[in-house]
Parts: C-alpha cells; sequence; structure tokens
C-alpha cells in the first residue's frame, strides 16, 4: 500500500468489533479522522462508543449502507480515502429465521458501498490514493470435518447458511470491483470473535450474562461443534497490519489459534464465573440469582437443545499468510481473555441492562425456545 489511511470511514462502527476498531484506530493513529457510518439497529448501540465525542477527530453519522447517494456524499464530504467495512447482519440464528434482511444489508448494502467508492475515488478522483477494506468471516467456507486441514485463502467457498451465503456474495463482490474497475481493495476472514461490547445474543456473553442471571445456558446438540476463538482486541490489530502492509485485492485468513468445543467453552465459562465469585460477598449481592449465590454449580444450568439447521461442525483457520505477509500473530491467550472478558461485563452491568430491557428482551420472548434458542 502507497499511502497512509488519513480520513477513515468505517461502517457499523456502533457494533461490537466496529466499535472495538473505532477505539483502536484513535488510539492507534494521531492524524486524520474517524467517521463513524451506522444504521443503529438492533445491534449498533452508540453506547459502545460512549466518551469518544470528546475527541476532536471522531463523528458519528447516521446512515443505511444501502442509500448509496448518502455514502457517495459521505466519501465526498469529509474526503474520506479508507472505508473499513464492519456493516452486517451476522448473527446465523437470526438468518434461518429472516433472511431477506441479511440479503439486503450484506450483498446490496456492501454493493451500494463499493458503487459509492467506485464514483468518488475513480470517476471523479476525489482523493489521490484510496482502499476498500472488507471484513468477512471463516463461516464462509463451510463446515471441516475432524481431520481436515484449517481453511487457507485458497480454500473454496461453501457457505452453509444464509447469513455465511450473504458474506460470501459480499466478499465476491469486493474482488469484482478490484478485477473490473481496480478499485484498491483487501479483504479478511476472520474467526469467532468475543470481547467487549459484544451483544448478548452471541454465544460467550449469552452464557456469561444467563450464568449471573441463574437462567439455562443452551447448547446445541452435543455441544461438540468446534471454533476458533479470537479476541476482538487480536482483529482489531489485525485489520490495522492489513491496511497497512496488505496487498491491494488479497484476502488475508485472521485466526486466534483458541479452536476448540462449544462445550468446552460454556463448561469454561461456568468454572470461571463459579470461582470469580466464590469470595466475592458484593457480587453475590449483585447476582442473587447466580448458581454461586444459591451455593450450586453454574454447569447445573446446561441444557442440551434440538441442533439448529445446518449448523457447521468445525471452522479452523489457518493464518500463515497473515503472518508472513502482514506481521500479525494473536497475542490473548483464550483463557486469560474469557477471564478479560468476564471482568469486562462484570464491570458493564448497565451496558447490557440496558440492552436485556430493550428489544432483545422482545426477541428473545418472541424467538427462545427449547428447540430454537439463542446461539
Amino acid at each position: 500500500m502507497n499511502f497512509k489511511p488519513l480520513n477513515v470511514c468505517i461502517t457499523g462502527g456502533a457494533g461490537f468489533i466496529g466499535a472495538n476498531f473505532v477505539r483502536h484506530w484513535l488510539a492507534k493513529t494521531r492524524e486524520g479522522r474517524v467517521i463513524v457510518f451506522d444504521a443503529l439497529t438492533y445491534a449498533g448501540n452508540v453506547q459502545n462508543l460512549a466518551g469518544l465525542e470528546r475527541d476532536p477527530r471522531y463523528v458519528f453519522v447516521r446512515g443505511d449502507i444501502c442509500d448509496e447517494a448518502a455514502v457517495r456524499s459521505l466519501l465526498e464530504q469529509h474526503q474520506i480515502d479508507t472505508v473499513v467495512h464492519f456493516a452486517a447482519e451476522s448473527h446465523v440464528d437470526r438468518s434461518i429465521l429472516g433472511p431477506d434482511d441479511f440479503i439486503r444489508t450484506n450483498v446490496v448494502g456492501t454493493h451500494s458501498l463499493l458503487k459509492a467508492a467506485k464514483t468518488s475515488w475513480l470517476d471523479r478522483k476525489t482523493v489521490p490514493a484510496h482502499r476498500f477494506h472488507h471484513v468477512s468471516t471463516d463461516e464462509v467456507y463451510g463446515s471441516l470435518g475432524p481431520d481436515d486441514a484449517p481453511f487457507h485463502e485458497a480454500s473454496p467457498y461453501a457457505p452453509n447458511s444464509p447469513y455465511s451465503a450473504s458474506k460470501a456474495g459480499s466478499d465476491h463482490l469486493v474482488r469484482a470491483y478490484h478485477e473490473t474497475y481496480g478499485l484498491d481493495t483487501s479483504v479478511t476472514n476472520c474467526s469467532n470473535n468475543y470481547g467487549p461490547y459484544q451483544f448478548p445474543e452471541k454465544l460467550i456473553p449469552l452464557t456469561l450474562i444467563n450464568i449471573l442471571l441463574g437462567k439455562p445456558l443452551p447448547v446445541y446438540g452435543d455441544g461438540l461443534q468446534v471454533r476458533d476463538w479470537l479476541h476482538v482486541a487480536d482483529h482489531c490489530e489485525a485489520i490495522s497490519l492489513a491496511l497497512a502492509r496488505g496487498k491491494s485485492g488479497d484476502l488475508y485468513n485472521i485466526g486466534g489459534n483458541s479452536e476448540t468445543t462449544n462445550i468446552h467453552i460454556v463448561r469454561t465459562l461456568c468454572a470461571l464465573v463459579d470461582e470469580y465469585l466464590a469470595g466475592r460477598a458484593d457480587l453475590k449481592a449483585a447476582f442473587p440469582a447466580s448458581s454461586a449465590a444459591r451455593g450450586t454449580h453454574a454447569a447445573q444450568l446446561i441444557e442440551h437443545v434440538r441442533d439448529r439447521p445446518g449448523h457447521d461442525r468445525r471452522y479452523a483457520i489457518d493464518y500463515r499468510k497473515a503472518r508472513r505477509e502482514l506481521g500479525y500473530e494473536p497475542t490473548r491467550d483464550l483463557a486469560a481473555g474469557l477471564r478479560a472478558t468476564l471482568e469486562w461485563y462484570l464491570s458493564n452491568r448497565a451496558w447490557w441492562d440496558a440492552l436485556l430491557g430493550r428489544d432483545y428482551a422482545a426477541w428473545v420472548e418472541k424467538n427462545y425456545t427449547r428447540s430454537q434458542p439463542l446461539r
């Protein structure tokens, strides 16, 4: 890459990974501006960005990535030379229940961004150099067998859910705009993220919060589905490296080097919360329904439920290309990362209490059954 990102637009910057990246980028850089562009759907939360309004380099704009004219205006008004595209519908269960939103946001929305970028950057030449970075997922590659080699950048795409199919489609569009029009692009496909600000429908925050509230811990099938877990801070650093060192038109897999089963994650979190609360009378008082407060074990809350349709059995990431070309290496040990995540959720109860009392609670009421649990 022959230019330094200056004015960076971060789509979906009020979401989980996006908000972490906004904070990471502002802490890492001292020049230019960060413009967050987010529609504030259910998983977009301006509280994820609380405190950043004091930074003169930070701008928040509410808008829909499917509105091409609004995107083009944003790019030109703020002289944006770099887009980091996080905005996406990303929950597999929701994609099974309602795939239309995933096609609209992930495919149509990405295409809208690409068209606006082409018009501004290539046709009108509003900036001397540019980069469109697309954040994707390992789920586009489908499912691995227990003895299969991890996914690498040349692995064939074989998505198995409406979510992963929509992300695969957006990946292909990004590639096409590079190959056809010469747009300067890069793509990262990451494994399962966890850490601060993750919306409490995903496995790790859902499990932590349900343990604290004494609620059942739904586990799909036998729980032996395997995922590679990536701390969001490591993911943010990998994206920064891709912007600084990634080759135009190239793709990089980003893994956490922490492959384990879902049931192991749940049992580990059960033991961790029990241990953490054991000697803390204040936390037991704050969470009186928790197993630790009631003198039982959190693992007793585990409930195995019917597996979801098309559930991929195993993901694993080979990130040697990112290590070799970007200098990427995950630094967060899974055990330490889970402990730090628990501590964040304990310290930020007001954040997730507000979500549980909002539309998330209505969604749970509508969709949560023993046969169709949250992931």
